[in-house]
């Protein structure tokens, strides 16, 4: 098996850049989920509640975050940190410090998306501050992240997405690209649901490793197109996902994995690096 795509999302719930390859930390590829938006009470935001945030596009450059929309100019928000004074933020049930990004940024949201753009701060997650993973899953051991969902990584396979096409096909439905499960690492694999047999993933010269924890359960944003925010076919590809019930003994529809990393903090990955995993069900 080998890396077939590495993704970042600086931004939770904006656009991801593809990448060649990325640095690795504990707390996911580097520049993942370090900044988000919240709303007036503090509390996160995401393409759940504003589908439009998906037609924002994110770059990076050495000085800046680069936000892009259609409709107005680039924004270049600078990677020094910003003057705001340090506030606590929500990520579902964890309180979070982060720094708030200036009022411009607030101002830009709201040019380029109109409605759904009012009312948000960006905010960065504050360096010195540390974020459990929830310890359910973790059988004793330890992990932290940004402000991602739960876990640092997500771990999807090519032949996990060809089976849902395949099963999307045959009900006279469109096939979905991978980009609506917002992965970080993507796996070449021949069959599908490979993933959910791992336990572990290595790469072959064995400087990497993660420890595969759970199935990635899966919400509304897979049904939103991650370039134009618009919701072509309601209800899918979840409905399809459910019905194929890859995780027969949990609720919900399920994609990808949830990992930690084990080992190779600071290495670097990259797209066409072989791989292998253990487990049971393993290839």
């Amino acid at each position: 098996m080998r890396i077939e795509q590495l993704y970042c999302y600086p931004v939770k719930s904006l656009q991801g850049i593809a990448l060649d390859e990325a640095q690795v930390t504990a707390r996911g590829l580097a520049m993942d989920r370090i900044w988000m938006l919240v709303d007036a009470q503090q509390r996160f935001v995401t393409q759940r509640q504003r589908p439009a945030l998906a037609s924002v596009g994110v770059a990076l450059s050495a000085e800046s975050l680069v936000l892009s929309h259609e409709s107005c100019a680039p924004l270049h928000v600078p990677l020094d940190l910003p003057a705001g004074k340090l506030r606590v933020v929500s990520v579902w049930k964890d309180h979070c410090k982060a720094y708030p990004e200036s009022a411009d940024v607030s101002r830009w949201f709201e040019a380029a998306l109109g409605e759904q753009g009012q009312g948000l701060t960006l905010v960065r997650f504050a360096r010195e501050f540390s974020r459990a993973v929830e310890p359910d899953f973790l059988h004793g051991e330890a992990a932290d992240t940004h402000f991602a969902d739960g876990y640092p990584f997500l771990v999807t396979s090519t032949g996990s997405l060809d089976r849902l096409n395949e099963a999307l096909a045959a009900n006279g439905q469109s096939p979905v690209p991978m980009s609506r499960f917002r992965p970080n690492i993507v796996v070449k694999t021949a069959a599908g649901w490979e993933e959910d047999g791992w336990q572990t993933l290595q790469t072959a010269v064995g400087t990497l490793a993660w420890t595969l924890r759970k199935p990635s359960q899966r919400c509304k944003i897979t049904t939103i197109d991650q370039r134009t925010g618009a919701i072509t076919a309601p209800g899918e590809p979840l409905k399809t996902l459910l019905a194929l019930n890859s995780q027969p003994r949990l609720k919900g529809a399920h994609f990808g994995q949830n990992a930690t990393l084990a080992c190779g903090e600071g290495e670097r990955l990259r797209v066409g690096d072989a791989v292998y995993a253990q487990g049971n069900g393993a290839a």
